[in-house]
């Protein structure tokens, strides 16, 4: 009997380097403001690499909230599909634990358990200068993109409601 997968949302970077922790503090938003079904998971995957793959092969489709490394205005937002990484449109300087979920996605598809469904919501850095604070320009992105990934689980029919407390 094959089980249900679940909807993942997936935040990646790292808290120590500023703008690179992006995707953690989009997904701490998310689970301090809202409250998702049974069938939603959200992970601060950090830079956990090859550790995030149970995760990966439990979810389908998977959201991955991140920065992106490309020639563009910092703070602009950025949509990449399954289709845009098979195509290799976003093989360009992504962080380098990027290409470690990139890497970890190939290991799930030779197990025949990677998600069929991945989508890349992602913001480009100001800066990746150590410290824990997120720059002027990436940090009211926050509420942005996760607007954006409430109103996609919206599309797929999961119901999010407000916490009150």
């Amino acid at each position: 009997m094959e089980t249900q997968k679940k909807i993942g949302i997936l935040g990646i970077g790292n808290l120590l380097v500023s703008d690179e922790g992006f995707g953690v503090h989009a997904v701490r938003y998310l689970e301090e403001h809202y409250q998702f079904p049974d069938n939603v998971i959200i992970i601060d995957g950090g830079t956990a690499g090859i550790y995030m793959s149970p995760f990966l092969e439990e979810c389908d489709p998977v959201i991955v909230i991140d920065v992106v490394d490309i020639d563009a205005e910092p703070g602009s937002m950025h949509y990449y599909s399954n289709e845009d990484v098979k195509a290799g449109k976003i093989s360009t300087r992504m962080s380098p634990h990027q290409l470690g979920l990139l890497e970890v996605l190939e290991i799930c598809k030779l197990r025949d358990a990677a998600p069929e469904s991945v989508e890349f919501y992602c913001v480009v850095p100001k800066t990746l200068e150590t410290s824990t604070e997120l720059s002027d320009v990436v940090a009211p992105r926050i509420k942005d993109i996760c607007d954006i990934v409430l109103k996609r689980l919206g599309e797929m029919g999961v119901e999010v409601s407000k916490r009150t407390n």
